[in-house]
Protein backbone atom coordinates (compact mmCIF):
# COMPACT_ATOMS: atom_id res chain seq x y z
CA UNK A 1 0.00 0.00 0.00
CA UNK A 2 0.87 3.64 -1.00
CA UNK A 3 2.53 5.75 2.04
CA UNK A 4 0.72 9.37 1.66
CA UNK A 5 2.41 12.33 3.48
CA UNK A 6 2.72 16.17 3.08
CA UNK A 7 5.80 18.04 2.94
CA UNK A 8 6.00 21.90 3.62
CA UNK A 9 7.23 24.29 0.80
CA UNK A 10 7.34 28.50 0.47
CA UNK A 11 3.90 27.75 -1.31
CA UNK A 12 2.04 25.39 1.15
CA UNK A 13 2.42 21.67 1.86
CA UNK A 14 2.89 19.35 -1.39
CA UNK A 15 1.47 15.57 -0.78
CA UNK A 16 3.17 12.77 -1.51
CA UNK A 17 2.09 9.07 -2.37
CA UNK A 18 5.01 6.95 -1.64
CA UNK A 19 5.47 3.21 -2.99
CA UNK A 20 8.37 1.99 -1.85
CA UNK A 21 10.43 -1.17 -3.67
CA UNK A 22 11.12 -4.24 -0.88
CA UNK A 23 14.70 -4.13 -2.40
CA UNK A 24 15.03 -0.60 -4.21
CA UNK A 25 17.82 -0.29 -7.04
CA UNK A 26 16.27 3.11 -8.13
CA UNK A 27 14.15 5.36 -7.09
CA UNK A 28 11.78 7.26 -9.69
CA UNK A 29 9.83 10.87 -8.55
CA UNK A 30 7.37 11.90 -10.56
CA UNK A 31 5.22 15.32 -10.63
CA UNK A 32 2.38 16.27 -13.03
CA UNK A 33 1.78 18.74 -15.33
CA UNK A 34 0.43 22.30 -15.36
CA UNK A 35 -3.14 21.31 -15.71
CA UNK A 36 -3.50 17.80 -14.61
CA UNK A 37 -2.57 15.60 -11.37
CA UNK A 38 -1.15 12.82 -9.89
CA UNK A 39 -3.78 10.54 -11.76
CA UNK A 40 -2.64 11.00 -14.94
CA UNK A 41 -2.51 7.46 -16.32
CA UNK A 42 0.62 7.37 -17.67
CA UNK A 43 1.91 8.28 -13.61
CA UNK A 44 -0.30 5.73 -12.28
CA UNK A 45 1.11 2.68 -14.57
CA UNK A 46 4.58 4.30 -13.24
CA UNK A 47 3.87 3.90 -9.67
CA UNK A 48 1.92 1.22 -9.27
CA UNK A 49 4.44 -1.17 -11.24
CA UNK A 50 7.69 -0.55 -10.67
CA UNK A 51 7.90 -1.18 -7.30
CA UNK A 52 7.19 -4.57 -7.88
CA UNK A 53 10.43 -4.65 -9.90
CA UNK A 54 12.81 -2.63 -7.57
CA UNK A 55 12.33 1.13 -8.21
CA UNK A 56 10.00 2.62 -5.44
CA UNK A 57 8.31 5.69 -6.86
CA UNK A 58 7.03 9.07 -5.32
CA UNK A 59 4.62 10.84 -6.73
CA UNK A 60 4.34 13.95 -6.09
CA UNK A 61 1.58 16.96 -5.67
CA UNK A 62 2.20 20.44 -6.25
CA UNK A 63 0.88 22.41 -3.19
CA UNK A 64 -1.75 24.58 -5.62
CA UNK A 65 -3.22 21.12 -6.58
CA UNK A 66 -3.34 20.72 -3.15
CA UNK A 67 -5.11 23.43 -2.44
CA UNK A 68 -7.83 23.01 -5.08
CA UNK A 69 -6.48 25.13 -7.86
CA UNK A 70 -6.45 24.27 -11.74
CA UNK A 71 -3.92 26.53 -13.14
CA UNK A 72 0.33 26.19 -11.79
CA UNK A 73 2.40 29.42 -11.13
CA UNK A 74 5.19 30.03 -13.33
CA UNK A 75 7.95 27.70 -13.98
CA UNK A 76 10.42 29.45 -11.02
CA UNK A 77 7.30 28.87 -8.78
CA UNK A 78 7.01 25.53 -9.74
CA UNK A 79 10.72 24.95 -9.82
CA UNK A 80 10.82 26.42 -6.11
CA UNK A 81 8.33 23.67 -4.91
CA UNK A 82 10.03 20.89 -6.41
CA UNK A 83 12.72 21.65 -4.46
CA UNK A 84 11.47 21.99 -1.50
CA UNK A 85 10.10 18.31 -1.46
CA UNK A 86 13.21 16.83 -2.97
CA UNK A 87 15.10 18.57 0.33
CA UNK A 88 13.05 16.23 1.89
CA UNK A 89 13.64 13.28 0.39
CA UNK A 90 17.07 11.22 1.27
CA UNK A 91 18.51 9.25 -1.83
CA UNK A 92 20.14 5.81 -1.10
CA UNK A 93 20.02 4.45 -4.43
CA UNK A 94 20.24 6.11 -7.81
CA UNK A 95 17.30 9.01 -8.21
CA UNK A 96 15.62 9.34 -11.30
CA UNK A 97 13.82 12.64 -12.01
CA UNK A 98 11.00 13.52 -13.84
CA UNK A 99 7.47 14.21 -14.68
CA UNK A 100 4.93 15.01 -17.38
CA UNK A 101 4.80 17.94 -19.18
CA UNK A 102 5.35 21.36 -17.17
CA UNK A 103 6.84 18.65 -14.62
CA UNK A 104 9.21 17.21 -17.24
CA UNK A 105 10.34 20.70 -17.63
CA UNK A 106 11.04 21.31 -13.87
CA UNK A 107 12.38 18.24 -13.54
CA UNK A 108 15.01 19.00 -16.43
CA UNK A 109 15.80 22.43 -14.98
CA UNK A 110 16.56 20.64 -11.35
CA UNK A 111 18.14 17.18 -11.76
CA UNK A 112 21.72 18.45 -11.61
CA UNK A 113 21.43 20.76 -8.73
CA UNK A 114 19.77 18.33 -6.59
CA UNK A 115 21.77 15.23 -7.39
CA UNK A 116 19.35 13.37 -9.95
CA UNK A 117 21.23 10.25 -12.11
CA UNK A 118 18.90 10.89 -14.84
CA UNK A 119 15.71 12.49 -15.89
CA UNK A 120 12.48 11.02 -17.29
CA UNK A 121 10.28 13.53 -19.49
CA UNK A 122 6.92 12.01 -20.25
CA UNK A 123 4.77 14.39 -23.01
CA UNK A 124 7.96 16.96 -22.98
CA UNK A 125 6.35 20.11 -24.13
CA UNK A 126 8.99 20.91 -27.05
CA UNK A 127 6.88 23.96 -27.91
CA UNK A 128 3.69 25.70 -27.37
CA UNK A 129 0.78 24.03 -29.63
CA UNK A 130 1.38 25.55 -32.82
CA UNK A 131 4.37 27.81 -32.45
CA UNK A 132 7.54 25.54 -33.28
CA UNK A 133 9.77 28.43 -32.72
CA UNK A 134 9.43 28.88 -29.34
CA UNK A 135 11.54 25.87 -28.61
CA UNK A 136 12.10 24.44 -25.05
CA UNK A 137 14.77 22.07 -26.77
CA UNK A 138 17.83 23.99 -24.39
CA UNK A 139 15.74 22.92 -21.02
CA UNK A 140 16.12 19.15 -21.91
CA UNK A 141 19.51 19.21 -23.17
CA UNK A 142 20.06 21.70 -20.08
CA UNK A 143 19.74 18.25 -17.74
CA UNK A 144 23.33 17.28 -18.28
CA UNK A 145 22.01 13.72 -17.10
CA UNK A 146 21.37 10.78 -18.76
CA UNK A 147 17.07 11.84 -20.38
CA UNK A 148 14.43 9.52 -21.45
CA UNK A 149 11.85 11.74 -23.09
CA UNK A 150 8.34 9.79 -23.86
CA UNK A 151 6.26 11.59 -26.53
CA UNK A 152 3.20 10.76 -28.43
CA UNK A 153 2.76 10.65 -32.42
CA UNK A 154 0.28 13.19 -32.31
CA UNK A 155 1.32 15.89 -29.69
CA UNK A 156 0.48 19.10 -30.48
CA UNK A 157 3.20 20.41 -28.08
CA UNK A 158 5.99 18.28 -30.38
CA UNK A 159 5.89 15.24 -32.20
CA UNK A 160 8.60 13.06 -32.19
CA UNK A 161 9.93 13.86 -35.04
CA UNK A 162 10.42 17.29 -33.98
CA UNK A 163 13.10 16.13 -31.60
CA UNK A 164 16.82 15.59 -32.69
CA UNK A 165 18.12 12.16 -33.32
CA UNK A 166 20.73 11.96 -30.63
CA UNK A 167 17.70 12.43 -27.84
CA UNK A 168 16.57 8.59 -26.03
CA UNK A 169 13.00 8.65 -27.47
CA UNK A 170 10.21 6.32 -26.69
CA UNK A 171 7.51 7.03 -29.35
CA UNK A 172 3.96 6.05 -28.24
CA UNK A 173 1.89 5.29 -31.58
CA UNK A 174 -1.02 7.72 -32.03
CA UNK A 175 -0.83 9.30 -28.40
CA UNK A 176 -1.58 12.81 -28.28
CA UNK A 177 -0.24 15.07 -25.27
CA UNK A 178 -1.61 12.93 -22.73
CA UNK A 179 -0.82 9.62 -24.34
CA UNK A 180 -3.89 8.88 -25.09
CA UNK A 181 -5.03 6.59 -28.16
CA UNK A 182 -7.86 6.67 -30.30
CA UNK A 183 -9.61 3.72 -31.54
CA UNK A 184 -8.02 3.41 -34.99
CA UNK A 185 -4.85 3.50 -33.44
CA UNK A 186 -2.54 0.69 -33.71
CA UNK A 187 -2.18 0.01 -30.52
CA UNK A 188 -4.98 -0.30 -27.46
CA UNK A 189 -4.47 2.25 -24.59
CA UNK A 190 -3.40 -0.47 -22.46
CA UNK A 191 -0.70 -1.53 -24.79
CA UNK A 192 0.38 1.78 -24.89
CA UNK A 193 0.79 2.40 -21.14
CA UNK A 194 2.90 -1.42 -21.49
CA UNK A 195 4.80 0.40 -23.80
CA UNK A 196 5.66 3.22 -21.88
CA UNK A 197 5.87 1.37 -18.64
CA UNK A 198 8.38 -1.63 -20.13
CA UNK A 199 10.52 0.73 -21.85
CA UNK A 200 10.92 2.95 -19.26
CA UNK A 201 11.65 0.23 -16.69
CA UNK A 202 14.39 -1.09 -19.30
CA UNK A 203 16.08 2.24 -19.80
CA UNK A 204 16.32 2.70 -16.09
CA UNK A 205 17.85 -0.79 -15.90
CA UNK A 206 20.31 -0.18 -18.46
CA UNK A 207 21.30 3.46 -18.22
CA UNK A 208 20.71 4.32 -14.81
CA UNK A 209 21.62 1.07 -12.52
CA UNK A 210 23.77 -0.69 -14.96
CA UNK A 211 25.88 2.99 -15.33
CA UNK A 212 26.25 3.78 -11.33
CA UNK A 213 30.03 3.58 -11.73
CA UNK A 214 30.73 5.48 -14.30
Amino acid sequence: MPVERLVATPRGDARLVVRRAKRPVAGLVLTHGAGGGIDAPDLLRLARTLPQRDVSVTLVEMPWRVAGKKLAPPPPVIDECYTAVLDNLRARVPLVLGGRSAGARSACRLARGVGASAVLALSFPLHPPGKPERSRLPELLGARVRSLVVQGERDPFGTPAEFPDDVDLVVVPDGDHGLKVRRSAPVTQAEALDLVLERTFEWIVRDVVGNRSR
